[in-house]
């Protein structure tokens, strides 16, 4: 099966056509999907800021994680079930849509970032967890992360335009 036909018959199944005829149902998701949104890129965004050393510079980094973590795993969680049902109703529309594949590209860099950061700066965190200023790899990481949510963002919003 080519990719082509994947998405013809993922926007035919039951969920994906029932999505795209219903008046309601579409915005319903979306509105859901802008809140995941919200959540994560306003845990991470205030984690981000403290890593770069302009907000909550009096809070241990390490004791800030713990408590927004959970928030930004919520609100992807939210933002993947939701944007998997709104893929789904006009995946042979999106596949080929250039603000479509380049938001996922940044989500994908998005990842690469953390993964990076919990690999090498934020083992060391024991010395400078409550310092006002992280690291320069901290502090990269976190401008690094701020920049790509905010154009995964823009690009969900050019999503529409293209």
């Amino acid at each position: 099966m080519h990719l082509t036909e994947f998405f013809k018959w993922l926007q035919e199944t039951r969920v994906g056509s029932g999505i795209s005829d219903s008046l309601w149902l579409f915005p319903f998701i979306e509105t859901i999907h802008v809140l995941g949104i919200v959540i994560l890129v306003g845990a991470t965004g205030i984690l981000d800021l403290r890593l770069m050393g302009f907000a909550l510079k009096r809070q241990p980094v390490s004791q800030l994680s713990k408590q927004l973590m959970p928030w930004a795993w919520s609100g992807f969680a939210i933002m993947l079930i939701t944007g998997s049902l709104l893929f789904s109703s006009e995946s042979t529309k999106l596949y080929n849509n250039g603000a479509f594949l380049f938001k996922m590209g940044l989500i994908v860099l998005a990842g690469v970032n953390a993964i990076v950061f919990q690999t090498t700066v934020y083992k060391t965190i024991g010395t400078w967890d409550e310092a006002p200023v992280a690291p320069m790899g901290a502090r990269l990481a976190g401008c690094c992360s701020l920049l790509v949510w905010i154009g995964v963002v823009a690009a969900g919003r050019w999503i529409a335009y293209w």
